[in-house]
């Protein structure tokens, strides 16, 4: 899921025009880090965390609970399926966590500069500091070898040598032996993700109580740290709790009995799969500039929603698994590679290269057996509707073959119960999905036929050029623009008040004001009065340095490239603690011609 660069070239400079994470070409929106530090840390996201920590450990705990008391019973077989589940998925997850660690604390605490990176990091560090001094100090990455990007090395192209890269001196020796000792015990002990919940912690506090500088960093890391917690928590929730909820439900089916414990897991996998669906999409759109943050009560929604839906979904699941273990093991297998299929064919652009991209899409298709996932960019409703729609069709399907041959143990009033609470359960999961999207929704009510209206959102003014958005729009229109003209066309005429109408003036003046106007554009929601009100303070803040990305920007669902490419996140962090400035990003526009492109990578 996170993955290193793919030899894309980067530079770095000191800008005199203030930017956002944006595209060129593109209006600023929503700042990442604007100058008081991005969105202040409260103690509702404190309170998140510290539920998603209850949750991890309630899910964890049930399980082995659960193990352990089919070991006590003799209950030999359901013992090793139980713990089969628990410790392969953990293993995984802390495998991939502890790559993250090494290749995150490598740069750190080698000081001679001979790990791969390095010494990007300490150039990257050097020329901030000259560039809040030198306006023509630019520096620039380069790979020494085509596709590895870990060999890559910044070279310093300003007339003075960078006089602070002692700033980024390793940690003495006795304090990197330490970490590197304690973060082996966490992940061996299977307590990365606790380790991670914990730091965001700490790092939301410090971003709150400290002054504008240092809580700009910290708002940085506890973005990275937050990005790096969902990945995980999300890989482990369909690899530990979406198989450990339908073997418990199985075995309570089997056994004709509900049991307590057994239930008390199953619940505990269910609301660790809804939370995590719900804590990915909010921290997705946290974490991009172009997209408005989703409220609590929008989680809430999403969780609801999904809850629901995938509850039925197991339940169905378990059913049919009781009588027919053999065909539900080839149903599973078959529904997995036709999404799978069908999410490749939709040529998706999640991750940094083409293999990476296939797992991606696998861990996706994983995924689809219980629930819908978006990874597409553009409007998902059909794509929705389609999937949903399969989904009813095969939990009917499922539980009709359970009720017809189901065993004698199992009355006729038990199953017509057992089929009312699917048809109930899937039916609250779609009405909280109706609410999310009529209501709850960041960008508006997405359902509806028309949300925006035809709104004057004003005047918006770019160096003297003042324009005005007749803002018209329905969510579908709003969501496939991506440009907001602020002025008019270099090849308008523009002429002078002499202070007398010129000949034929009146005449164009009033044939003017009998026609619609010129530019009627159709902005996207982020151009919406909350986001340019955050677009015109974030544009008075001081200048500093932009970090340009030879990579045209992903586009939503898809996370940026600074959040999956560490390279790139380690140089934002170190730019952060040298810059008095905090930097800003730039990717390349996916609007340039190809004469454009080319001088654009000649200049980096």
């Amino acid at each position: 899921m996170a993955a290193k660069s793919d030899g894309a070239a980067v530079s770095v400079e000191d800008d005199n025009t203030p930017r956002s994470l944006s595209e060129p070409g593109k209006p600023a929106t929503r700042s990442q880090c604007t100058a008081a530090g991005g969105k202040p840390y409260t103690l509702l996201d404190c309170c998140w965390v510290l539920c998603a920590l209850l949750v991890f450990f309630s899910d964890g705990a049930t399980d082995l609970w659960l193990a352990a008391h089919y070991y006590l019973k003799g209950d030999h077989w359901w013992f090793g399926l139980t713990l089969v589940f628990v410790v392969v998925p953990s293993a995984v997850v802390q495998v991939l966590s502890f790559r993250w660690f090494v290749y995150d604390y490598s740069d750190l605490s080698s000081g001679d500069g001979s790990a791969g990176g390095s010494g990007s990091c300490a150039a990257a560090a050097g020329a901030a500091s000259g560039a809040a001094t030198a306006s023509d100090s630019t520096f620039s990455t380069k790979d020494s070898a085509a596709g590895n990007a870990a060999n890559a090395t910044l070279v310093y192209t300003s007339p003075g040598q960078p006089t602070t890269a002692a700033r980024a001196a390793s940690p003495r020796r006795c304090c990197t032996i330490c970490m590197w000792v304690f973060q082996t015990v966490l992940h061996v002990l299977q307590l990365g993700q606790v380790w991670r919940y914990i730091h965001a912690l700490y790092l939301g506090a410090q971003s709150r109580w400290h002054s504008n500088g240092p809580r700009r960093h910290f708002h940085w890391r506890l973005m990275f740290e937050s990005a790096d917690i969902t990945m995980l928590r999300l890989l482990e929730a369909f690899l530990k709790s979406a198989p450990q909820l339908v073997l418990q439900l199985s075995i309570m089916i089997h056994l004709n009995t509900a049991l307590p414990l057994p239930g008390l897991s199953a619940s505990a996998s269910l609301v660790s799969l809804a939370w995590m669906i719900a804590s990915y999409q909010k921290v997705l759109r946290d974490s991009r500039d172009d997209k408005l943050p989703m409220s609590y009560k929008a989680v809430i929604a999403q969780m609801l929603w999904h809850f629901f839906t995938i509850g039925a979904r197991t339940v169905a699941f378990a059913l049919f698994a009781s009588v027919f273990q053999l065909y539900f093991g080839i149903f599973i297998v078959s529904h997995w590679c036709v999404m799978t299929f069908w999410i490749i064919q939709g040529e998706t652009d999640l991750c940094m290269s083409k293999w990476e991209e296939i797992i991606y899409n696998m861990v996706v298709g994983i995924i689809y057996i219980f629930c819908w996932f978006n990874v597409k960019e553009g409007p998902s409703r059909f794509r929705m509707t389609f999937y949903y729609s399969v989904t009813l069709a095969e939990n009917v399907a499922l539980i009709a073959a359970w009720y017809t041959y189901r065993g004698p143990q199992t009355s006729d009033s038990t199953a017509l119960l057992v089929v009312c609470l699917v048809a109930c359960s899937f039916a609250l999961g779609t009405f909280f999905m109706l609410v999310y999207y009529c209501w709850l929704h960041p960008d508006g009510p997405v359902l509806g036929s028309q949300w925006g209206g035809c709104v004057d959102e004003g005047l918006v003014g770019t160096g003297g050029a003042v324009g005005v958005i007749d803002a018209c729009l329905t969510p579908s229109q709003g969501s496939q623009t991506d440009m907001v003209i602020t002025s008019p066309p270099r090849t308008l005429p523009r002429t002078k008040d002499t202070g007398e109408p010129a000949p034929g003036e009146r005449d164009r003046e009033r044939d003017r004001d009998s026609c619609l106007p010129v530019f009627q554009v159709r902005p996207s929601p982020s151009s919406s009065p909350a986001l340019l009100h955050r677009t015109s303070s974030s544009s008075r803040t001081q200048e500093g340095p932009v970090i340009r990305i030879d990579l045209p920007r992903k586009r939503y669902p898809a996370w940026d490239a600074h959040f999956i490419d560490r390279r790139l996140r380690k140089t934002i962090l170190l730019l952060e603690t040298t810059s008095a400035v905090s930097p800003r990003i730039q990717y390349r526009s996916s609007l340039m011609g190809s004469k454009e492109v080319l001088e654009y990578e000649t200049t980096v």
